[in-house]
């Protein structure tokens, strides 16, 4: 199976490991039946023996071997048995590190339309719960099921070589009990496959409910959170008892099949060992290890059961694993010898998202150095235009350049490190407000972060806090106001020292006093050459730019200065009148 091949794959550096493990766990199982073999010859020399006493006395060293090697092939079997389970430990640790780290790396990879399709909770599983039952089939399914096999055989083996009737008729009930495996297997797989769908679906309203603790209270909606996770609770709960009622349909048959077995010896090897086909200590050691035979055989629907939760999460996993981002770097793309200076240009641009055009024949240039402000009614495509400058999504139609050479044309690594966004909706780490201003680049100075922070008018607050710039933020910011979570994330964005900077309504949150600090800063006070694009709802943020884009349905409605918009009729001549009190009775 592929899942299999797979799993070989990452095993790489723990595969000799594991193929010793695997060998030890054969050889430990077929020591299982030594000590029945010495039990016979005991039983059959020193006890059941018409010349027992006589063995006794004659033959004491044989006595003294059989007992030694008993207790000495008892006593090699555990110490491979510990060395058996250290290397399965060892090997199925490092696979799932492998697989863990690539894994993440994969999805760390992935482009924007990626997290569109899969959601957070379900990302985590995959991470989690499905990484956890990968590596249960390794280090406990694969292995249990080599050591019954081995188990099985070797008594087999034996078995036969004591006597082929006896034999036969114990490995009789085995195509029984091989029939309701292939029954169970039938029915196993859809079941978990259920339970795996449940648990994400589960652990992705955990996750969404927790990430908007906020919003829930501020709606008094924890009631309806409440019974919304009690629902998907409630379905996961079905989904396994549905499993579980599967396993639970055929393993009783497989327990009576399997304990049969003692049946079976005790009326067919009663009647040999009373045709004298079979001496007593042959017939001990075939009850002595009857277990070896009847336990593999009743764990079988155990192994199938965890084998088939392994392929509903391995199948989880590898999707992420080999999924392919769409927005890569093409082999002729380069990397610029020189930070890029900020010229853009969108040439009759189209933009669509599961086949609903968002931008249509969008085309403009913006000269590096300009600010650049882009208004216009909301779902009208502002923040998908800006996507595209870093390649968060590509266009369907047309091109968009950044310094006279298409964005294919560059490096991801390479454009993106010169391009800074600076978002409304801000996320920050559970961590310093220093090392969140830096995240970008985090080997910059303290005295350049504080710099930073001054120019997006955070540092005043920032003084004010406990332990200044040692703060530890809560996650996503808690313990911040709105206004103070965006002037972070705007020194965040000017650390980095970019070509082009992009504001997408970053100072929505703060007061109008507040906003004009920062905008004289960013026109008056950077030590570095930077195009700025403004997303704007103010005309405050707008009206100091060089040009002001109005789109309007994915279209460029206007474009032009402050100063020549307000004179001709159109949407930014409407915002300006409504904010400004200029139109007659507006409010003002």
């Amino acid at each position: 199976m592929f899942q299999f091949k797979w799993l070989w794959e990452n095993m790489k550096g723990s595969r000799r490991g594991y193929i010793i493990a695997l060998c030890l766990s054969i050889l430990c199982n077929a020591l299982y039946i030594t000590s029945p073999y010495f039990q016979s010859e005991l039983i059959d020399t020193f006890i059941a023996n018409d010349n027992a006493r006589e063995n006794l006395k004659n033959e004491r060293t044989l006595f003294y071997w059989l007992i030694a090697g008993m207790i000495g092939l008892t006593f090699v079997r555990t110490l491979f048995q510990y060395a058996c389970n250290m290397y399965y430990e060892k090997a199925s640790q490092g696979m799932i590190y492998n697989i863990r780290t690539k894994l993440f790396r994969r999805i760390e990879g992935q482009d924007i339309a990626f997290y569109d399709r899969f959601r957070t909770g379900d990302l985590m599983t995959r991470l989690t719960g499905d990484l956890d039952m990968v590596r249960h089939m390794v280090s406990w399914v694969i292995k249990g099921a080599v050591e019954s096999i081995a188990l099985f055989t070797a008594s087999m083996v034996y078995f036969f070589t004591i006597d082929y009737a006896t034999a036969l008729c114990i490995l009789a009930m085995t195509p029984l009990i091989l029939i309701i495996r292939r029954k169970l297997s039938k029915f196993a797989g859809p079941a978990y496959r259920e339970v795996r769908e449940k648990s994400a679906a589960l652990n992705t309203a955990a996750q969404e409910n927790i990430s908007g603790n906020r919003v829930v209270k501020a709606f008094a909606r924890e009631e309806f959170e409440k019974e919304k996770f009690k629902k998907r609770d409630e379905e996961y709960r079905k989904s396994n008892i549905k499993a579980a009622y599967v396993w639970l349909r055929y393993q009783p048959f497989i327990d009576v099949l399997a304990g049969s077995l003692s049946v079976v010896l005790l009326l067919a090897g009663g009647y040999f060992m009373i045709q004298r086909h079979l001496t007593m200590g042959q017939y001990v050691a075939i009850s002595g290890l009857l277990w070896a035979v009847s336990n593999p055989l009743r764990n079988l629907g155990a192994y199938i059961n965890d084998f088939h939760r392994f392929v509903a999460s391995a199948g989880k996993i590898i999707e992420i694993y080999y999924f392919a981002p769409m927005i890569v770097d093409r082999e002729d793309a380069d990397t610029p010898a020189e930070r890029l200076k900020g010229d853009i240009e969108f040439k009759n641009v189209g933009f669509s998202i599961d086949g609903k055009e968002i931008l249509k024949d969008l085309s403009f240039k913006i000269n590096a150095g300009e600010t650049v402000a882009v208004m216009g009614p909301t779902g009208c495509g502002k923040t998908s235009m800006i996507n595209l400058i870093p390649r968060f999504y590509d266009a369907d139609s047309g091109e968009v350049l950044v310094d006279g050479r298409g964005v294919k044309l560059h490096r991801l690594h390479a454009l993106r490190k010169n391009i800074s966004i600076a978002t409304q909706d801000v996320l920050l780490y559970s961590d310093t407000i220093d090392s969140n201003i830096a995240f970008g680049d985090s080997s910059l100075d303290e005295e350049y972060v504080r710099k930073c922070a001054e120019l997006s008018s955070a540092n005043e607050f920032i003084e004010k806090l406990p332990e200044s710039y040692d703060t530890i933020v809560g996650e996503r910011g808690v313990g911040l106001s709105g206004g103070q979570k965006q002037r972070i994330s705007l020194a965040r964005a000017l650390a980095v020292r970019p070509a082009v900077l992009i504001l997408d309504d970053t100072t929505s949150a703060v007061d109008m006093e507040t906003e004009a600090a920062i905008q004289n800063a960013l026109n008056n006070e950077l030590d570095f050459e930077c195009t700025k694009i403004i997303i704007a709802q103010r005309i405050s943020s707008a009206r100091n730019a060089d040009k002001i884009i109005i789109l309007d349905n994915g279209r460029i409605a206007d474009i032009g200065t402050h100063d020549e918009l307000i004179r001709r009729e159109g949407y930014y001549k409407q915002i300006y009148q409504l904010q400004c009190g200029e139109e007659e009775g507006a409010v003002v």
